[in-house]
């Protein structure tokens, strides 16, 4: 089931934290069908829900006898709805995936402060085999090659999900068409063009190193394939990188 949740971030003058995905004008997204990129293949997970905040800012908190851990505020820093990737539906309480370090911190927020929907899509990322694939619940409906962090910065692997995305100024830059910036940062620079290292999957203006260690944790995908998944994919929508 596809989300409506698809958004682009208004990002002037911000950056992708780890990369540098500098950010230009915002542009609106529309979904198109699917295109068949990949023959069809098993897969463990089915749908998937994303909450999104409704107000302007959210309590985290640590257990559901409602202990505060946190409050993260909503639009995020890039000006996109601030979304979360629902762990466990327990009715009034949700455990979500937080956009924080460490990777894979979760947290519990109340069900009435966010509105529910479902998602049917996640991509896996495979840096053994420098590939992705986009399934629709059990059907691989697209996949391809990646380029991922250098041995020094490497993309880490775990779960995470979309947190915005955005539309670079200049589609010939080296972050290509659009970049969605995921969840996760970098377990190795703490900081980077400003920023905490947050991770991405971006497009880029060197195709010739897609199947290679090329980048500083980032997942590189070609224009073609990043477009596709702006036109296709929620935020919100989750990432599992393996291997």
């Amino acid at each position: 089931m596809r989300t409506n949740l698809l958004r682009t971030a208004a990002a002037a003058a911000l950056a992708f934290l780890l990369t540098g995905c500098a950010a230009g004008a915002h542009s609106a997204v529309r979904h198109e069908p699917a295109s068949s990129g990949a023959q069809s293949e098993p897969a463990s997970s089915a749908g998937s829900k994303i909450a999104s905040v409704k107000g302007s800012r959210i309590t985290v908190y640590r257990n559901k006898e409602g202990v505060a851990q946190r409050t993260i505020t909503s639009p995020n820093g890039y000006g996109a709805t601030r979304v979360f990737l629902v762990e466990r539906d327990e009715g009034e309480w949700l455990q979500v995936l937080l956009p924080i370090r460490p990777n894979g911190s979760k947290g519990w927020i109340k069900a009435t402060d966010v509105t529910l929907a479902e998602t049917s899509y996640r991509v896996e990322i495979d840096r053994g085999a420098f590939r992705f694939t986009v399934y629709d619940g059990d059907r691989a409906v697209r996949t391809g090659k990646v380029a991922t962090g250098e041995a020094g910065t490497p993309t880490p692997p775990g779960r995470y999900f979309f947190t915005e995305l955005v539309k670079p100024a200049d589609d010939g830059g080296a972050y290509g068409a659009y970049a969605f910036g995921l969840s996760g940062f970098s377990p190795v620079l703490k900081s980077f063009a400003g920023g905490p290292g947050q991770l991405a999957i971006h497009g880029t203006n060197k195709p010739s190193a897609i199947g290679t260690r090329a980048s500083h944790g980032c997942v590189r995908i070609s224009n073609d394939d990043i477009t596709w998944m702006a036109k296709n994919l929620a935020i919100g929508t989750p990432v599992v990188v393996k291997g």
